[in-house]
Formats: structure tokens, C-alpha cells, sequence
């Protein structure tokens, strides 16, 4: 049983923290992107290491609850717990240095609170790129992305967080420091502890910096947007884009007309610059190496691609702002969404053959449990999509909230019986703890309850997220 924040442990707190690390206001700290929570808690920011120890310690000594808090952009509450004993937030944006830079080992180590959109930077400015990307990279902080092991636009080429991750500094659930921040790129001494916190969602233990891999900056890059007849048919484009161009396809994202038109309904006023605008859009960039000309491997590609009936439109980027432009309509598609407001959001993946066959199945499983609309979009060269349900015109979130769960379930289902996953790159947080035990299997369940108690026997650690309640 865990026990609320007191004031004899704040006062014990403010004597082993700086006076910077107190947050009188926590408002800030307890609402998600979403606005379907309101959290509890108070809040510390600790500004080394060191800190984020001294206050694990006392929390694990009086046995109350500690959740960990990054730039606050998580979708699933792993940020938020709404109920139980008030626990400790521990925010990490006072520790958002980066520490160290290694140029010909192509690593960079950065604390915790270092904002995504800086590591970018930090890595530019030796001419190397970070190339994890997604659209809250402004605000997301690295702790927060490692332990959701977040996605993004560049997962196909360069893979999740995890991958890009050479090391970790953790603090354990007793306030023990994992000195674990190795710049090698093999190690064989053990269990991989580092593929352990990844993606644990501060279940096991706070990430306070991170070794990062950094890459070659492409010396082409371009992008085009096309036109796709079908799902199937952009699967097919991106099989034949691998196999001419392997490597250098840095993303491939799947767009739906539903996007596009929703954008002009709340009056963002974002543009294709395809006419007519078809139902179908691939988004396809690549970066290609010294002497090699991305324009001209897209322009290649489309040929073939229109040649074997794959495509019927298509524009490709004449300079880097018009690459900008077809990035601006791709990330304006979620700021559509917020503003209509989704009666259930689902972050999916399939295996790829799959993916066409869900796409088509799944609006005759929602039509089962009433009318809505559906914004399908996402990261089709791995397999994730944004399923997201909303009302018709005229109808708003909360008229439809009572249908909210049977929506959820219904394509939940199918994923399921598809052979995906429920949660593809935004994690379980709270939001999916109840698709855990639904869906989960129930050997990897009591594998992760071991390491669970092995780890924080008192459950201090995030308490209700990732592991559903016995």
C-alpha cells in the first residue's frame, strides 16, 4: 500500500534538493494533450543525478509513489495517475544538457529533460543527424521518448528510440544509481538492461541520460507526394521503392483525402498540391549518399511506379520548402484532429500484408456500433497506423463518449486478430493498461510482474501504469 505525499516528506525533500527544484503551481503538470485526465500530485524538479536519487530514496523510505514527468506529450497518461495515495512528480526538465559530443564515434550523450528538438541541433552542428522525428519534437523530452520508446517519421530506416540508444544512466526504485552510459556499440556482458528500461515508461526505473547513436546527414534529400489508387497499391510502391532504392527511403506515410478535408473544416487552411485530390497519398522522402541525387531516384521511381499502375498523380519537392510543405500538410493532420476531437484515437500496427485488409474490414466493424467518420493515416513502411474515429458534421465528441468504448474494443479487436498490436509507438501508459490484460499474453504478463517486483518490490515506480491490476 502506498502513501500520499505529506508534508513532513516535502520538508524532508526541500533539505535535500535546491530551492530550484519546487514547482508551487503543479496545474501545468497534471493535464494530458488530450484533456480527457486531470492528475494529482506534487511536483520537484531535481537538477542532477544526484537529486533525482536523494528524492527516489526518501519516497521509496516512506513508500510513496513517484511519476516520472518528461515534456508531458505522452497520449496514453503514462504522465497523469488521476487517482490512489497524491504522489511525488518528478519532472526532468531542469536536466536538459548535453553532456558530452564524441564526432568519430557518432554518439552524443544527453540528460533526460534534453528537448528532442536540441539533440537535433546539437547533432547538426557537427554535421550529423539525430534522426529520431516526430511531430511534438519541440516539446518532447529524451527520457520521455526512451521509455515510451517512442516512433516517429524515420522508424523504417532508422528504427525506433530503442535502436538508437546506445546507453543508459537509470535510477533504480531505491535510489541506486545504474551507471550505465556505454558508448560501445557491443557488449555481451549480461542481459541487456538498457532494452529493459526502454519502453518501461518509468515502471523499473528514471532515465536520467542517455548515449545516443548520430548518423551521416544525407547529402540528397527529397520528397514527393503521390497519388495512390489503394492501400495495396502503396504497399506495393513501397516494395518497389526498396527494392531500387533499399536503404534510402527514409519514410514512407500513408495519407487519407479524410485528413486533407478535415484541415480545411477547422480552417487551417493546408493545401495538397494535387488536383483532383485523390483518396490515397503517399508521402515518400529520401536521403541518399554523396554523388547520388534523391530527385532524380524519385523521379525514377514514379516513372516506374506509374508504369506498373501504382500511381496516377504525383509532385516532387523542387526545393527544400516545398519538402517542408509536403511535411507541413503530414503534421498538420494531428492538429486537425485535436480541433475536431476523436470519439477514440488508436495508435495500431499490423503486420504489413495485413494492413490493406484492415483498412477495408474496419469501417464495416464500426458501422456495427454506430455512424462516424475515420481519419486513417500513419507510418505505413513499418506498419503503424493512426486510426482515429470521429462524429459526423454536426456532432461533437461528447455526444458520441457513450459509444467510446465499444469503438475502441470493435477495432481493437480486429488488430488482434490480425496478429498486431494495440499500441505501436505511444506505449500503454493507463490509457491501455485494461487491452494488457485483454490482449496480452498471459506468460509475458507474469514475466514482466517478476521483473516488476524484482526491480520496485514496493511499487513506488509510476504505480498503475503499463501492468494491469490483479
Amino acid at each position: 500500500m502506498l502513501n500520499p505525499v505529506t508534508p513532513d516528506l516535502l520538508a524532508q525533500l526541500r533539505g535535500a534538493l535546491s530551492g530550484a527544484a519546487f514547482r508551487d503551481d503543479p496545474a501545468p503538470y497534471l493535464t494530458e494533450p488530450r484533456g480527457r485526465w486531470q492528475g494529482q500530485g506534487v511536483v520537484v524538479a531535481p537538477g542532477s543525478t544526484d537529486e533525482v536519487a536523494a528524492a527516489i530514496r526518501l519516497c521509496a523510505k516512506a513508500r510513496v509513489g513517484v511519476v516520472p514527468y518528461g515534456g508531458g506529450t505522452g497520449l496514453v497518461g503514462g504522465q497523469i495517475m488521476t487517482d490512489g495515495p497524491v504522489p511525488l512528480i518528478l519532472s526532468l526538465e531542469r536536466m536538459n544538457r548535453v553532456r558530452d559530443i564524441y564526432p568519430t564515434e557518432n554518439v552524443l550523450i544527453a540528460e533526460a529533460g534534453a528537448i528532442l528538438a536540441d539533440v537535433q541541433r546539437a547533432a547538426r552542428g557537427i554535421d550529423r543527424l539525430f534522426p529520431l522525428s516526430l511531430a511534438s519534437e519541440g516539446s518532447a523530452r529524451i527520457g520521455g521518448l526512451l521509455a515510451t520508446n517512442a516512433g516517429g517519421v524515420n522508424v523504417l530506416r532508422y528504427g525506433n528510440a530503442r535502436a538508437q540508444c546506445l546507453g543508459l544512466e537509470v535510477v533504480l526504485a531505491d535510489g541506486s544509481v545504474w551507471h550505465g552510459l556505454s558508448r560501445l556499440r557491443k557488449d555481451n556482458t549480461g542481459y541487456d538492461l538498457r532494452d529493459l528500461m526502454i519502453g518501461s515508461e518509468g515502471t523499473l526505473g528514471i532515465i536520467t541520460a542517455a548515449a545516443l547513436k548520430l548518423m551521416p546527414q544525407p547529402a540528397s534529400v527529397s520528397a514527393a507526394l503521390l497519388a495512390v489508387p489503394n492501400p495495396a497499391a502503396a504497399l506495393d510502391l513501397l516494395a518497389l521503392g526498396s527494392d531500387r532504392l533499399g536503404e534510402g527511403i527514409s519514410a514512407f506515410e500513408l495519407i487519407h483525402r479524410q485528413g486533407l478535408d478535415f484541415m480545411t473544416e477547422t480552417g487551417l487552411g493546408v493545401r495538397a498540391p494535387l488536383d483532383p485530390l485523390p483518396d490515397w497519398m503517399v508521402l515518400i522522402e529520401l536521403g541518399l549518399s554523396q554523388g547520388m541525387s534523391a530527385d532524380a531516384a524519385l523521379e525514377g521511381l514514379f516513372g516506374a511506379a506509374l508504369e506498373a499502375g501504382l500511381v496516377s498523380d504525383g509532385v516532387i519537392a523542387q526545393s527544400e520548402a516545398q519538402r517542408q510543405a509536403f511535411w507541413h500538410i503530414r503534421e498538420t493532420i494531428p492538429a486537425a484532429n485535436r480541433r475536431l476531437g476523436a470519439v477514440s484515437s488508436h495508435d495500431i500496427s499490423l503486420p504489413l500484408s495485413a494492413v490493406p485488409g484492415f483498412i477495408a474490414d474496419a469501417p464495416a466493424v464500426i458501422a456495427g456500433v454506430g455512424a462516424f467518420r475515420i481519419n486513417c493515416f500513419g507510418h505505413l513502411g513499418d506498419g503503424n497506423l493512426h486510426y482515429n474515429v470521429f462524429p459526423l458534421p454536426g456532432r461533437s465528441r461528447a455526444d458520441e463518449d457513450d459509444k467510446r468504448d465499444a469503438v475502441k474494443r470493435a477495432v481493437h479487436d480486429l488488430v488482434h486478430s490480425l496478429g498486431g498490436s494495440v499500441s505501436a509507438e505511444h506505449g500503454i501508459g493507463r490509457l491501455k493498461t485494461g487491452d494488457m490484460a485483454r490482449y496480452g499474453d498471459p506468460v509475458k504478463l507474469a514475466m514482466m510482474r517478476a521483473v516488476k517486483t524484482a526491480l520496485d518490490p514496493s511499487g513506488i515506480l509510476n504505480p498503475g501504469a503499463v501492468l494491469p491490476a490483479i
